[in-house]
């Protein structure tokens, strides 16, 4: 409801003006004009407000302990509220699954937790569980798997070893791989309801090739040949792995670490964590169209091969990216949303993965019939970080934009630890967090430049549309950037199109 209240006085000022607008344009423009310009000189208070320098960076580090088997184990200790939470972390995920069982890692994280132990199947740990308000959560990635539990302090035992049961002895029951398998299913045959996360994973085979372990899917025919033997196959293949073991919360460190020794010391050596030998190319450049007609909008993404953060000019992009697209103040924003109004949102960078290349991207969401004109003014906002030379001002907004955030995202303790375990799964140093935001503080203009130039590279990219066919693909050929290529989407095994572009490539 409006707020008549707001506006049902009109003051004797406004009063004048706007009589003087219905007798004279012209005056009522000078008056403007010197209204303007007496609020322009005005002094702006919040300018006045000091502003504190940001405290040290200096997280609390969690206790790292190294056992002879190669498993590692971190405790957090922090007794702000009776809570203790844990995890177990498994290398090994989706990319290292069997292509022909695609979606294995997505079943088994499912079903692991739903079957329960040798000791207690699933629902009766749900029951449990529930009465003392504790979690138990079993889950899959692209490079690991998952065990992860809380409680109160007061339940720490007892949780604790429901979670070690389910760890050394988990049961893999028929009837829930079966549910399991019916949900991903539902979810298989709904994954082209929406445009943007068809865009998000079509853009990824573009960049990465259909079959590449980062951007295959699960589809119909894979996850019917899933079988409770190759779950129990894979958790016995990785469990003997290089383990990492993370503990947070309310308790002493020294009885925590005896409790942990005594479950994990006995297990045989861990295995190393095998070297992957990917190969990343690159998309082929070119334009690539998804019909969806049930839409009067598109998704349009120029997209390319990033790096990983083991690359030393991380911190400059890690800049540049807040230039070109991180928020409202970025060249992105403001020429395609702001001055153009040609998309409702924006958002893009180059991306750094941790342990192989994530990908670069450009992205609009915008009107069927503004489309193209969306994607050429990306194409050169993107062209100008190359021609364009940075400035002194938008690197400190880079910068105060960053660091700021910096801070609060490892603001807890729990945070920290969970970035810590990260940074051991991967192979990075543990000061890794603190080398980095000094490194992003060095960060200067010059150092933008020659990143820019270096990494940016516009005619390796491809342009990947998903919208409504009749509205958008006559006008792709303005993008003079070859023939239009459409891409298949529809899913095996479904009926009908199951709501995905059906025109082949």
């Amino acid at each position: 409801m409006k707020n008549r209240g707001q506006w049902s006085v009109v003051s004797d000022e406004f009063r004048f003006l706007k009589n003087a607008m219905a007798r004279a344009p012209f005056v009522a423009f000078l008056l403007l004009l010197v209204t303007g310009v007496s609020a322009a000189q005005q002094s702006k208070p919040w300018e006045k407000i000091p502003i504190p320098a940001l405290h040290d960076f200096k997280p609390q580090q969690p206790k790292r302990i190294a056992l002879k088997n190669g498993i590692v184990l971190f405790l957090q200790e922090d007794h702000e509220l009776p809570f203790v939470s844990g995890s177990v972390t498994i290398p090994g995920g989706s990319r290292d699954e069997d292509p022909a069982k695609c979606g294995l890692i997505s079943l088994y994280g499912q079903t692991w937790r739903t079957s329960g132990s040798a000791k207690m199947d699933g629902d009766a740990m749900d029951d449990l569980l529930e009465s003392k308000a504790a979690h138990i959560e079993t889950g899959g990635d692209d490079d690991s798997t998952a065990l992860s539990w809380d409680s109160l302090k007061a339940d720490t035992d007892q949780v604790y070893d429901l979670a070690m049961d389910l760890l050394f002895h988990p049961k893999f029951d028929q009837q829930k791989l079966r549910l399991a398998q019916q949900q991903t299913a539902t979810g298989i045959v709904r994954r082209n309801d929406d445009e943007s996360q068809i865009a998000g994973r079509e853009a990824a085979k573009l960049v990465y090739g259909a079959d590449s372990p980062y951007a295959r899917q699960p589809e119909l025919s894979t996850i019917s040949k899933v079988t409770t033997a190759d779950l129990q196959a894979w958790h016995d293949r990785t469990i003997g792995n290089k383990l990492i073991i993370s503990i947070s919360g309310d308790f002493d460190s020294a009885a925590m670490e005896a409790k942990l020794r005594a479950t994990f010391e006995h297990l045989p050596a861990a295995k190393p964590n095998p070297v992957r030998h990917d190969v990343f190319k690159g998309p082929t450049p070119g334009v690539y169209f998804i019909n969806k007609e049930d839409v009067n909008q598109s998704q349009a993404m120029i997209v390319g091969l990033g790096i990983d953060r083991h690359n030393p000019d991380v911190p400059s992009l890690a800049m540049m990216n807040d230039v070109f697209a991180g928020g409202f103040a970025s060249r992105l924003f403001q020429k395609v949303r702001t001055e153009l109004g040609l998309a409702y949102e924006v958002g893009g960078g180059l991306g750094f993965g941790w342990d192989h290349p994530a990908t670069f991207e450009s992205v609009v969401l915008t009107q069927s019939a503004t489309t193209v004109e969306a994607i050429q003014q990306s194409y050169k906002v993107m062209d100008g970080l190359t021609t364009r030379p940075f400035t002194e001002e938008e690197l400190k907004r880079a910068k105060d934009n960053i660091l700021n955030s910096f801070l609060f995202r490892y603001d807890t303790k729990d945070k920290v630890l969970a970035e810590r375990v990260r940074l051991e799964f991967y192979g990075y140093p543990a000061d890794y967090l603190e080398t980095y935001k000094a490194a992003l503080e060095k960060v200067t203009v010059a150092d933008l430049n020659a990143a820019a130039k270096k990494y940016i590279h516009p005619d390796k990219y491809a342009v990947l549309v998903v919208g409504n066919g009749p509205e958008i693909k006559p006008g792709l050929d303005e993008l003079k950037m070859g023939p239009v290529h459409n891409i298949d989407i529809s899913i095996p095994g479904a009926q009908g199109d199951a709501g995905g572009g059906t025109e082949k490539q």
